[in-house]
């Protein structure tokens, strides 16, 4: 572990002392360590950072292929390495020391790789570089070995033996469901990932990911375990339910951290990790700090205090992102690389304002405050009754929760059927996801007074993603059926069953006349919403959508 850094916090710079069981001075100038070293085996560079881990890294691949830390190994699972993507194969491979930094550069066709060693620390880190399509990379994978680590989370399918879709969702023997792809965590909720047993932790650690795609919101794969071992992740550009295309460039670096059972120290968590011993190492893209500038905000109003409001920056080249004061709105983005970004504020998940931000290398852009206009946000709209609330979630709706670490046919999964009569829990009692092939027809009731149900109304469906173009049509009172709805955009991979709910945030809006609502206010009025589309397999896999809110506006 490493001691003290320097951390960025905001416009100012404080300094982390070391966690317990740290190894070493501060990372700026680390004391060398015993042992700190690297030999050639003739098949493998063989790195000793003096402090009780030792790694290997073939010479013909670049595959990390041995993790030993306090003499015992953790790397690899069914005769695999740990590398990018499934191994780049035949590369060129090189090492060099300078003073306490140990770097191995790998080059494949455009790719470059590279791991680096501090001297007495317990800590691998990585970088990635990818120039173009021309070589896949779209992660790192560290193989841990079967009965280092044993977990029983949602991530996991060590003991779900039975398979219910495609070959990544499985199901245990009680009905609850296991994938590696439920990491239940967006990819702002955590900074490193991993395992801890025995006294010993393995985390990866990740980058601030301003290469890879799909905003602060997105979730990717971030670890699984199976019968032959376990995976840590850090995932260059994920493909499942992306709504942005591939960035390129360098992304790193990003650690793997072995701690005496901990969270790794805070000073390796992304967007605070300073590299200034990195500036000379000549990492191909590496930008040092003196080359980039930050986004500062000094308060944004118009918010819903009652949600959390997130800042973010995207260019085709980079994103960022940072949470909003709550008290008052202030927001600051360190670290960004030079350029004109899209600056979009979102309140929850669902974007309320968006304007153009520039960024100069060694400056500051100040914001003065940012006004959300009422008309920006949905909730502020007048309202009949509205089920859910406009926050760019499915957040509050049946099953929600549930969700973003099960299949929808979990044994813990609540019917996904059954109608909703509004004053009666009708939120919680909506489900979060509608399929073609399994629930479609939900019916929800309501009462209009006679001056209501002589006018015509909105009505609004909004939703956060889809599969094979799901989207809703609506019927009132079996008299009036509104056109079929053209399909947003939005991603075209599995979605709703592999934890994830976000897309592309849309409104569906309908127009539905006065002669369509019942005159006797003592009737319930009833909507049926229907999910529509040509596409789709069957039941799960069919076409569907999540929903964000539904309301008919006054």
């Amino acid at each position: 572990m490493p001691g003290a850094m320097n951390r960025p916090v905001g416009r100012r710079t404080v300094v982390l002392a070391a966690t317990a069981g740290a190894v070493g001075a501060a990372l700026g100038r680390p004391a060398h360590a015993a042992g700190f070293g690297y030999t050639d085996d003739g098949a493998h560079y063989v790195v000793d950072t003096g402090a009780q881990l030792v790694f290997k890294v073939a010479k013909s691949t670049g595959d990390l292929t041995s993790l030993v830390y306090r003499g015992t190994e953790y790397q690899g699972y069914g005769g695999q390495n740990s590398h990018i993507e499934s191994g780049l194969g035949a590369s060129t491979v090189s090492i060099r020391q300078s003073g306490s930094t140990i770097l191995i550069s790998v080059t494949h066709g455009t790719l470059k790789h590279y791991y680096a060693a501090r001297s007495g620390e317990n800590n691998v880190y990585l970088w990635t570089h990818k120039a173009d399509t021309s070589v896949s990379a779209t992660r790192y994978i560290v193989r841990v070995k079967k009965g280092a680590f044993l977990n029983d989370e949602p991530d996991s399918y060590t003991y779900a033996p039975t398979t219910i879709e495609a070959s990544d969702v499985f199901r245990k023997s009680d009905g609850q469901t296991r994938s590696k792809h439920y990491s239940k965590r967006r990819v702002m909720d955590y900074d490193h990932v991993g395992w801890s047993a025995g006294g010993v932790g393995l985390w990866m650690v990740r980058s601030n990911h301003e290469k890879a795609s799909g905003g602060p919101f997105y979730r990717s794969l971030l670890r699984h375990q199976s019968a032959d071992g376990g995976g840590l992740y850090e995932i260059l550009y994920y493909g499942q339910n992306q709504t942005e295309p591939q960035r390129f460039g360098l992304q790193g670096p990003y650690v793997i951290a072995f701690t005496d059972g901990g969270a790794p120290s805070s000073a390796l968590y992304p967007g605070t990790l300073t590299t200034p011993w990195a500036d000379s190492l000549g990492i191909a893209g590496y930008v040092p700090a003196s080359g980039r500038g930050e986004v500062a905000g000094v308060g944004i109003s118009g918010r819903n205090t009652a949600y959390p409001y997130t800042v973010a920056i995207a260019n085709p080249s980079a994103q960022y992102w940072g949470a909003a004061r709550s008290s008052d709105g202030y927001f600051s983005l360190s670290g960004v690389l030079p350029g004109t970004y899209t600056l979009t504020v979102f309140k929850g998940e669902l974007a309320v304002h968006t304007t153009s931000v520039s960024v100069s290398a060694g400056g500051t852009t100040t914001l003065n405050t940012i006004a959300i206009p009422s008309s920006n946000d949905p909730s502020t709209a007048g309202a009949i009754w509205r089920i859910g609330d406009w926050n760019g979630t499915p957040g509050g709706f049946k099953n929600a929760d549930l969700m973003t670490y099960a299949h929808p046919s979990d044994a813990r999964a609540a019917s996904w059927t059954g109608n909703v009569v509004v004053g009666s829990g009708e939120t919680a009692a909506f489900p979060c996801y509608l399929w073609k092939d399994v629930n479609s027809g939900v019916l929800v009731y309501f009462r209009l007074t006679a001056a209501q149900a002589a006018a015509a109304h909105t009505l609004r469906i909004g939703v956060t993603t889809a599969y094979a173009n799901g989207r809703p049509q609506v019927t009132v009172n079996d008299t009036w059926t509104s056109p079929i709805p053209a399909p947003p955009t939005q991603p075209d991979t599995r979605s709703l069953t592999n934890g994830s709910y976000r897309g592309n945030n849309h409104t569906f809006t309908y127009s539905v006349p006065a002669s369509a609502w019942r005159a006797d206010t003592s009737q319930y009025n009833v909507l049926r919403i229907d999910v529509v589309s040509g596409s789709g397999a069957s039941g799960f896999l069919s076409a569907g959508t999540a929903i964000d809110a539904i309301d008919l506006l006054a």
